[in-house]
């Protein structure tokens, strides 16, 4: 009891030196920083100082006294008759007992313990052989509550408010899209065609575009036929800038400003540039009414291609 109370008498005189100090260390910077502050600012400043410190003391009063109850523990104990090793047995802090591993299967499986294994046996047997009543296992009651939950959404969705496609109707949806995205994918690859690139083609579609774009922007020049006018007969076998339809491609691109054919390079796009072009081609020989006298080289090549035909 004597040691009790003379460090009691401790902690208060070293609780009244410690706020006295806090308090003075407070102000004092306080003064020095700015002697203009205001008594307001001041107040404030020398109050948080002091729960600062408050706060610090009372951090060391519960560490003395933690340490106060353990030493007059120890105390108590010696005076009982214990021992070093005893005592120190009995100040290690107390741990949790663990629950066994097992317990956790046991749950989880909704089965009862094996010491309650005689109230859930099942009174018939069969070769001395018993069972036990456990119930279906909960994790197991709930996966096919789910798989029932989920039949009737399935239900309701696909066959009662055909709110989803079913397997035909997604194929044909999906088919629909990667027809338009191919589309899109080849008018991007036609566009990329120049004069080096450019295809020779009968199909109905490119020449069908070809003679649409020819009659608008092509007939002032060349007439409706491609007969000739101002500019020369596209289908005899004569050419000012070659018969191939590399060439055809890029007299139309690139134009002949030095007579009179503009630059078709920035009015067309590149596949409509090959549409014409092609189209050019495929009416070659058609000879049409009043024909413009012949411009140009001969061809022998398609000369030749027209006769055997």
């Amino acid at each position: 009891m004597v040691l009790a109370i003379h460090l009691t008498t401790t902690v208060m005189k070293f609780k009244y030196s410690l706020t006295l100090l806090a308090i003075g260390g407070t102000i004092q910077p306080a003064l020095a920083a700015d002697e203009t502050m205001s008594a307001g600012e001041l107040q404030n400043y020398v109050g948080y100082g002091f729960i600062v410190a408050v706060l610090l003391l009372f951090l060391i009063v519960m560490l003395v006294l933690l340490r106060t109850f353990k030493v007059l523990t120890r105390l108590i104990l010696k005076r009982d008759g214990y021992t070093d090793e005893q005592i120190e047995e009995e100040m290690k802090p107390v741990k949790a007992a663990k629950k066994p591993k097992e317990d956790k299967w046991i749950k989880l499986l909704s089965l009862r313990p094996m010491a309650e294994e005689n109230e859930i046996l099942i009174a018939h047997d069969y070769d001395g052989i018993q069972e036990l009543d456990n119930p279906t296992p909960a994790w197991f009651m709930y996966l096919f509550y789910g798989t029932i939950i989920f039949a009737v959404g399935y239900l309701l969705n696909y066959h009662v408010f055909r709110t989803g496609q079913l397997q035909y109707d997604e194929y044909k949806t999906e088919m629909a899209d990667a027809d338009a995205a191919k589309k899109v994918y080849l008018s991007k690859q036609a566009n990329r065609v120049d004069e080096n690139t450019v295809k020779l083609t009968t199909d109905v579609a490119v020449l069908a575009s070809g003679k649409a774009i020819f009659l608008q922007t092509c007939k002032p020049c060349h007439g409706e036929h491609a007969e000739g006018n101002v500019g020369p007969n596209l289908t005899d076998d004569y050419w000012l800038h070659g018969s191939k339809i590399n060439d055809l491609f890029k007299t139309i691109k690139y134009g002949v400003p030095g007579k009179g054919m503009p630059t078709w390079e920035k009015q067309l796009s590149p596949k409509q540039i090959a549409d014409v072009a092609n189209y050019v081609k495929s009416i070659h020989g058609t000879n049409p009414a009043n024909p413009k006298a012949p411009q140009g080289v001969k061809d022998d090549d398609n000369a030749r291609k027209i006769a055997s035909n």
